[in-house]
């Protein structure tokens, strides 16, 4: 094996990365010279070793994957929390509206996208990617919204600068 960490260190690689069920089959495919036995084998003794830990290795439906021992379910799921649901076009379109218009109105929101974004909002306030901000200093005083820490780390930017610039996502959207 290149690298020289051997079988059982690519098996746990391989466990890890997959995040399902692997077949026996499926690994000889990937280790032409280990036989069967020898890989059952190796996957044996990494089950063995994983022992006591907070990982375990198991056979499932048909074949072994890596999985977390049900001792620290608790702060496992506490710690992935659950992910945001898929956004719809039009929570996406609202939610762009706001993070390049911020603070922004719904009536702002809703004349920029010639639409009722009342519904998008609201699952947009759900999910925690915007929030409200405050008011505005207009008759009414209608609610200002903008985006949250949470937005930019569901789409991986470091603050709202890291966003495309605007022309960018127009080209973009007529070439769609």
């Amino acid at each position: 094996m290149e690298g020289g960490l051997g079988l059982k260190a690519a098996l746990e690689a391989l466990l890890f990365v997959a995040g399902r069920p692997v077949k026996v089959e499926e690994l000889r495919g990937i280790f032409p010279g280990v036989t069967e036995e020898e890989l059952r084998q190796a996957l044996r003794e990494l089950s063995q070793e994983y022992q006591g830990r907070g990982l375990r290795i198991r056979e499932v439906a048909g074949g072994f994957r890596m999985e977390t021992a049900p001792e620290v379910a608790e702060p496992v799921r506490a710690f992935l929390k659950p992910r945001p649901r898929k956004l719809s076009r039009a929570a996406l379109e609202t939610l762009a509206v706001v993070a390049y218009h911020q603070p922004v109105t719904r009536a702002e929101i809703e004349r920029l996208r010639g639409v009722d974004s009342s519904g998008a909002l609201k699952v947009l306030l759900e999910e925690k990617l915007i929030r409200i901000v405050g008011r505005k200093a207009v008759p009414g005083r209608p609610l200002l919204y903008g985006t949250t820490a949470k937005f930019l780390e569901v789409f991986g930017l470091r603050s709202l600068e890291d966003l495309p610039p605007l022309e960018e996502i127009r080209k973009l959207a007529e070439g769609a």
